[in-house]
């Protein structure tokens, strides 16, 4: 068994291969198609805010209850993770990488997934005009704060993905397919991580085709919300939901904790 999911796959149109589809799909889920997606959210961006407003630092407006939720789904998407069977066979280096890669995206389809909701306001102590002036002088720190153009971008994937209404199966194969990526750096397993994101590829395609036969665009549209919710930074996901929990503790090394932490009292 490649997929650790095949169980839920439907054997409905196992034949039905789209070569190029399955092209396009690796390109997509291994980060190598979202420019285009970057770009359009970026403009949908300018085209409704100035400059000014773009820039804008903002934060949560309620983070104590947003940060639990956000914690929630956080907890979920590690579980998912770790429930898969050929994830756990994969070396733990291997499954370090693959994760510390993808968690954002993963979470991004978890917020999409649990209809999450959440609301921005001015951060504290913010001047525009300050940014302004300042610009590329900005410290590190300042650089990383949530944004009204990221918070923007994130909300437009949400809702994307809100507007096609995937199925349970669908986002259990997208994420699979997202998690599974030969691309990843260092990798000592990738041709077996290979077969892996082939498996998920296809029984993606099928389900869609399964659920949706007459919708020819149905995959195309997923294809594209999958590139979108890739141009979601991790800068912006961490600084916005977990950093008000965790402080200045490294999210990276968190996430490889809960991994493996997490696996050890189970």
């Amino acid at each position: 068994m490649m997929f650790p999911l095949e169980e839920i796959t439907p054997n409905t149109c196992s034949g039905y291969q789209d070569q190029r589809g399955h092209t396009l799909l690796y390109n997509i889920l291994s980060g190598r198609a979202s420019g285009y997606f970057n770009t359009k959210l970026s403009h949908n961006t300018a085209a409704h805010n100035c400059r000014c407003e773009q820039r804008k630092t903002v934060c949560l407006k309620d983070p104590k209850a947003t940060c639990q939720v956000a914690s929630s789904v956080l907890v979920k998407t590690i579980h998912f993770v770790r429930s898969l069977p050929s994830f756990s066979q994969l070396p733990p280096g291997d499954q370090s990488s693959l994760l510390r890669h993808c968690w954002v995206p993963l979470f991004v389809l978890g917020l999409a997934q649990e209809k999450i909701v959440f609301e921005v306001t001015d951060a504290p102590n913010s001047s525009i005009l300050r940014q302004i002036l300042l610009g590329p002088g900005l410290t590190e720190k300042e650089a990383d704060r949530p944004t009204f153009a990221g918070v923007h971008k994130l909300r437009t994937c949400l809702h994307y993905l809100w507007n096609l209404d995937l199925s349970p199966k669908e986002y259990a194969y997208l994420k699979g397919a997202l998690l599974f990526n030969p691309a990843v750096q260092g990798l000592s397993a990738s041709l077996f991580i290979v077969g892996l994101q082939q498996e998920a590829q296809r029984a993606l395609h099928e389900v869609i085709h399964l659920l949706h036969p007459e919708d020819n665009l149905r995959f195309s549209n997923v294809l594209q919300a999958t590139s979108a919710v890739q141009t979601v930074s991790h800068s912006l996901v961490t600084e916005l939901f977990f950093k008000p929990v965790i402080g200045n503790t490294n999210m990276l090394h968190l996430i490889t904790e809960m991994l493996f932490v997490q696996e050890d009292c189970s």
